[in-house]
């Protein structure tokens, strides 16, 4: 029977971990696969620890604790994907819980499809009642698709996903360092595809993103946009920079002579453009060298 583990790279986030974790236990196999937990903490301090323990205890699953204290999700993933021990690894963020059939989804398609992995959606959920201009303006909701539509890797990211371990062997850094949080797991996606493997979607294996107020603020959707415009360029080639280069500089000026139009179409349909807007205005800041965010936080 094949194992698959169950990675989650975490970061002073012990009460989303908690939730995660307990979330885990008796998720659907049908009989036909087992599965392990791998958790890496990217806190020296260990923060996460004392969680996991408590977790453990009373689990029957066989679950697997190690700390990463050089500061990068890319070494919190490589050391995930190291202590593996399953023939498949899945990621989830710290901060999402899988439905029941999760795991169960992304295997049976993963299986039928013969591909090396499968994308799943990761949908919003709020412990409390958020702002109506951030629901109508859909601000946390991604992308999603049919089941089976075949990823590009702009399109990628570990937060909802499973693949094959075999494709990484031998493969070292798996995560690139030099990549920064928003555009290490498109580098290995990207670099994935060049060699052929195939990722599919599947629409069925939902996971959900827990949204806490602090993110329901412009500054912090205007900060984001700003820093992963900046990231934007890091992963594609030359020739690809050049162009999305150029649609930035058309876009920064048309956006800005929209906006104050905008505003009769209501604060939710201006906040979604002077979000974009702050995007286009990262990538050419980033283009020149500068950081327009300078205050520290998680903005992820």
């Amino acid at each position: 029977m094949p194992i698959i583990s169950v990675c989650i790279c975490t970061y002073q986030r012990p009460v989303l971990l908690r939730r995660l974790l307990e979330s885990l236990p008796g998720l659907q196999t049908n009989g036909l696969f087992g599965y392990e937990i791998v958790v890496t903490d990217n806190d020296q301090a260990g923060s996460g620890k004392q969680v996991v323990e408590e977790f453990a205890k009373g689990s029957s699953l066989n679950v697997t604790y190690s700390v990463e204290p050089r500061q990068s999700i890319s070494f919190a993933r490589n050391r995930c994907v190291e202590r593996a021990k399953g023939d498949f690894i899945a990621f989830i963020d710290d901060d999402e819980f899988p439905a029941k059939d999760w795991l169960l989804r992304l295997f049976e398609t993963c299986s039928r499809q013969k591909v090396a992995g499968v994308l799943g959606p990761v949908r919003p959920h709020f412990d409390s009642e958020p702002p109506a201009w951030l629901i109508r303006g859909r601000f946390c909701e991604r992308l999603e698709h049919e089941t089976g539509f075949v990823m590009s890797w702009p399109e990628t990211r570990t937060g909802n996903v499973l693949f094959d371990k075999g494709i990484v062997k031998g493969i070292d850094p798996i995560f690139r360092p030099e990549f920064a949080a928003a555009s290490g797991d498109q580098d290995f996606f990207r670099r994935m595809m060049e060699k052929g493997h195939r990722f599919i979607w599947c629409n069925e294996a939902v996971a959900y993103e827990v949204v806490p107020p602090f993110r329901w603020t412009r500054q912090y959707l205007i900060e984001r946009a700003l820093l992963r415009g900046g990231h934007s360029l890091k992963v594609p080639p030359p020739r690809e920079r050049v162009v999305i280069v150029l649609k930035s500089m058309v876009a920064l000026p048309a956006y800005a002579l929209a906006l104050p139009f905008l505003l009769f179409g209501g604060h939710h349909r201006f906040m979604k453009y002077l979000v974009k807007l702050c995007h286009h205005a990262g990538r050419l800041s980033g283009v020149l060298g500068m950081n327009p965010v300078r205050r520290r936080g998680r903005l992820w």
